[in-house]
């Protein structure tokens, strides 16, 4: 079982019962501006399904974010392996998604740097961050994390002349 706590947040392991908020969350069509559609609620329970297997596999993953103050669901956080082709393949991502009422409060940023402060424990030296172009939002909370944008790229999960093709990539070296 995963739990870091941060000075307003906790990260952990999913629950059972997270399914309902994060089925709401992935359903709400502002959380989802920047992905090719939201989610069913059975698109949701997959996908909470293979995060769950994936930070089995892992020892690391993407976890469900609380707040401290009173336990109530925000998003998620945390990383991921890159599946996709192409040169980011196997790469360690690094990723967030909150609900829409949790957005500008610097949760995103705090959650996402607890993250990476534990990476060096995992032998994670470098870690990825992408988003459509048009995703402003995201990429501040990358640029906080003190990442560096290192260029663009077409998703290859997105065919030719989707309004979301064309990403934005940040990396950060977390060597120590």
């Amino acid at each position: 079982m995963i739990r870091i706590e941060t000075p307003r947040l906790v990260l952990r392991s999913w629950h059972d019962d997270d399914l309902p908020a994060f089925a709401a969350m992935n359903a709400d069509p502002r959380v989802m501006e920047f992905f090719p559609s939201p989610l069913t609620h059975a698109e949701s329970a997959a996908f909470l399904r293979r995060l769950r297997e994936e930070s089995a596999a892992e020892g690391f993953g993407v976890y469900a974010v609380e707040r401290r103050s009173d336990g109530e669901f925000l998003g998620l956080t945390g990383l991921h392996r890159v599946t996709f082709s192409g040169p980011l393949h196997n790469q360690v991502e690094i990723g967030w998604r909150l609900r829409a009422e949790a957005w500008g409060q610097g949760y995103a940023s705090e959650a996402a740097r607890a993250c990476l402060d534990r990476t060096a424990e995992r032998g994670i030296g470098t870690v990825v961050a992408f988003t459509a172009l048009g995703n402003l939002r995201s990429q501040r909370v990358m640029q906080r994390l003190g990442m560096k944008r290192v260029g663009e790229f077409d998703h290859p999960a997105l065919p030719a002349g989707h309004p979301l093709l064309r990403h934005v990539l940040y990396r950060i070296g977390l060597d120590k």
